[in-house]
């Protein structure tokens, strides 16, 4: 159990299922007062019935001053979870890419420009960013999600490295696929990335609290993304060939064709062993 969110007032966005209500369970347990928020009224109120919690539904983008008064005052942590996973390529429509940025990066920043004043008064506060793999690396698909989370891994690097020594802790985490809803609507190339490594919401709860009991920025629930961001990192080109190979494997498949059957565009392999390190383990 966690000491340091004991008694603490916690915001978790889009909690009504997957990995939010998750987050909203794993607090409640650790004796959190738990907010639960969700577009969907009926789910976010189930998952405060079952824990205990309070049910503010609505906008993620526009719950934070009612929240807050739901908890008497003060927010210590917020969980920003909501997000929309907004595929297609460049060519998606405006609409589909400014609401993509509007959930899964202003959401955020205006959740921070709420509760940021009071924490550093207090000089105590937590931030907790659901990012994605897809935010340390890209996602084929899907270039609305990738270009967002990206985003919304920035935002919260940016806070880390801005305000830790005036007492705000941050953490982005970055899954790569969890079994949600989400996840069942990646389709295809959600079947080919994603599903294979599929985790529990439960599992990114867990490495979550991991994180917190040691202070890491970085939490990442599926281990092997630590070296695949050191070898796009390491090795740019070597990492979008790769990349790309994926992506004719599944641009092949699509087509009803052989995906073992793709061109490769010199040597394919995975991060090599020396870029498979673990930044978890270190930080």
């Amino acid at each position: 159990m966690v000491e340091a969110v004991r008694g603490d007032g916690v915001v978790v966005t889009g909690a009504g299922a997957g990995i939010g209500a998750a987050l909203a369970r794993r607090f409640a347990a650790a004796g959190a007062r738990v907010v639960v928020n969700d577009l969907d009224a009926g789910k976010a109120e189930a998952v405060a019935a079952e824990i205990g919690g309070i049910a503010v539904p609505g906008d993620a983008s526009a719950m934070v001053a009612d929240a807050r008064d739901a908890l008497g005052g003060t927010v210590d942590v917020y969980c920003a979870n909501a997000g929309v996973p907004a595929g297609g390529s460049e060519a998606a429509g405006e609409q589909v890419w400014a609401s993509a940025w509007d959930v899964n990066v202003m959401a955020h920043v205006r959740a921070a420009q709420e509760l940021l004043p009071g924490w550093l008064e207090r000089g105590r506060g937590r931030f907790v960013s659901t990012v994605s793999a897809a935010g340390l690396l890209t996602m084929i698909g899907a270039a609305p999600y990738s270009v967002t989370k990206h985003g919304a891994y920035a935002f919260a690097e940016w806070l880390s490295l801005t305000y830790r020594h005036r007492g705000i802790k941050v953490h982005a985490i970055c899954p790569q696929g969890v079994r949600t809803d989400m996840l069942a609507g990646t389709g295809s190339a959600g079947d080919l990335v994603l599903a294979p490594t599929a985790i529990e919401p439960e599992d990114v709860a867990d490495a979550l609290f991991e994180g917190i009991e040691e202070d890491r920025f970085l939490i990442l629930p599926h281990p092997e993304v630590a070296g695949y961001y050191q070898a796009r990192a390491a090795a740019p080109d070597r990492w979008l060939m790769n990349m790309n190979h994926i992506q004719q494997k599944w641009e092949q498949a699509a087509a009803g064709g052989d995906p073992a059957r793709v061109a490769q565009d010199g040597e394919w392999e995975d991060p090599p062993r020396e870029l498979r390190s673990r930044p978890q383990d270190s930080q």
